[in-house]
């Protein structure tokens, strides 16, 4: 790289040369700032296409959706989760080192203050000098780049900020869904347990018919069979089981699951609720659209000091020196001090092209930073979508798996009536409870899909509590569905 730098002169002419240097820096300074950030224009929706829950319940809290659950159990997990994480919490110290950084960011464009000392030999070899002294300089951001480190900057801790509230939105989500896993996966062991016990009556009872010769012993064998995959069906919820408390237990930064939870339970059912908002309210809380936001920030951030780097480095500096002769042969010292202040310029020349070159990369990294935030909230109105859609659907199966099992339960009931009046055989209570107990089965994973869908939904809203210890006030009080990015500063 080749430049050309102006240091500080001690010259008593030298006075007219800084006059004319400040006027330039004020040239500069009015002509070379950093561009405007570009104005983003997300491609929202005027409103979703599938129907939002209308519950008669208030309006459900994003920062607290699960609470729908009214399970007391999940609440304290998913308090545990976002203290003892341990992704949260390497998000929360990368977000404490950017902010560190980010808080002296500005200090680049302070006045800076070196003490030295040096010693130096005439090269005749004739005499030895001790030099002791101060330098100061202080680089000027000009031409932007004060500016485009700010963005930098800020770009920098706004994303580290988007991937905490990643990692706390993710991780409510996944603890939320291996509960709803976890107790559901309990009540179809019970309920298959059952299933497996009344097909062992049924294989007994047949076995008492062949004895009579009222049936023939291919009957008892299927009976035997069915029980045999009856019990093998008991394997998946029991490993099931395991896995989600294993899960748990390590989204909790646990190294083994809590007994408690392996205890049975009731499966979180969902209550009423409701979703106010439209989809620019989705610009609010999902952190891939914070974090493309921050990218985009940083882009312009780049592209300023690119651009800067076009235009010389201007600075002032000052020197204040204390030289003593340490001449032995001699037997003499002679000290004496100066002081020098003057403009410090490093003008580039023969890269300039290099540096030309490097703005136009920027330039086209910014171009496509935009196009990845218009791309991040067109995934995101579709995520959204998509979650709405699929709860609706899984709404209206857990409806009718709810009707068949309430018409099962009746059936069953009616047939015992039937067997107690010996009106039936206990066969027929056998394979009414079995269908009852299936139908049960079946409502079971038919309220989990319901929950899981509701689960996706507001994961895809970026739902989970806001980080009020780490999150900096302007950023979380930004308003995403402005036209320009948000904490951007002042516009020249």
């Amino acid at each position: 790289m080749q430049t050309v730098s102006v240091r500080p002169l001690s010259n008593p002419a030298f006075g007219n040369l800084l006059r004319g240097g400040l006027i330039g820096l004020l040239l500069g300074t009015l002509a070379g700032c950093a561009a405007p950030l570009p104005r983003l224009k997300p491609p929202l929706p005027a409103q979703w296409q599938h129907a939002i829950a209308s519950d008669p319940a208030k309006p459900t809290d994003l920062h607290g959706w699960w609470h729908a659950f009214g399970d007391p159990q999940l609440d304290a997990l998913v308090d545990r989760a976002l203290t003892d994480n341990l992704d949260v919490a390497q998000a929360v110290e990368r977000l404490r080192g950017v902010r560190a950084m980010q808080r002296r960011a500005h200090a680049r464009y302070l006045p800076k203050l070196d003490f030295n000392t040096n010693q130096a030999i005439d090269p005749d070899a004739s005499a030895s000098f001790f030099d002791v002294g101060f330098d100061s300089t202080w680089e000027l951001g000009v031409f932007g780049r004060a500016e485009g480190t700010r963005r930098e900057s800020q770009g920098a801790l706004d994303a580290s900020v988007a991937d905490l509230r990643a990692a706390q939105v993710s991780l409510v989500a996944e603890v939320v869904r291996e509960w709803i896993d976890l107790r559901t996966a309990q009540q179809q062991a019970q309920l298959l347990a059952q299933i497996s016990h009344a097909r062992q009556q049924d294989w007994q009872l047949l076995q008492v018919r062949e004895r009579l010769q009222l049936i023939a012993p291919a009957a008892v064998d299927q009976a035997q069979a069915a029980f045999a995959q009856a019990e093998a069906a008991l394997a998946a919820p029991r490993q099931a089981i395991n896995a989600s408390a294993q899960q748990l237990a390590v989204l909790l930064g646990r190294n083994h699951p809590d007994p408690a939870w392996l205890q049975p339970g009731k499966p979180p059912e969902l209550g009423a609720w409701q979703l106010d908002g439209t989809p620019a309210e989705l610009l609010r809380t999902r952190p891939e659209i914070a974090r493309a936001e921050a990218d985009v920030l940083s882009s312009a951030g780049e592209l300023a000091l690119a651009h800067a780097n076009l235009y010389p480095s201007v600075g002032l500096g000052a020197s204040l020196v204390w030289a003593t002769d340490l001449n032995n042969n001699r037997r003499r010292t002679v000290s004496n001090g100066l002081i020098s202040a003057g403009p410090m310029l490093d003008i580039p020349l023969f890269d300039w092209g290099m540096r030309l070159a490097a703005e136009h990369a920027k330039d086209h990294q910014l171009k496509a930073s935009v196009l990845a935030y218009r791309q991040a909230v067109l995934r995101g109105v579709a995520e959204v979508e998509t979650a709405l859609g699929s709860l609706d659907q899984q709404q209206q199966r857990e409806q009718h798996s709810r009707l068949a099992w309430q018409a099962l339960q009746r059936s069953d009931r009616a047939v015992q009536t039937r067997v107690d009046l010996r009106l039936s055989s206990p066969l027929d209570r056998v394979q009414s409870q079995l269908a009852a107990d299936q139908a049960a089965i079946e409502l079971a994973d038919a309220r989990a899909a319901h929950s899981l869908a509701y689960v996706a939904l507001f994961k895809a809203l970026g739902g989970a509590p806001l980080p009020a210890n780490e999150a900096p006030p302007a950023a979380a009080a930004s308003t995403p569905a402005a036209a320009t990015v948000p904490a951007a500063g002042t516009q020249r």
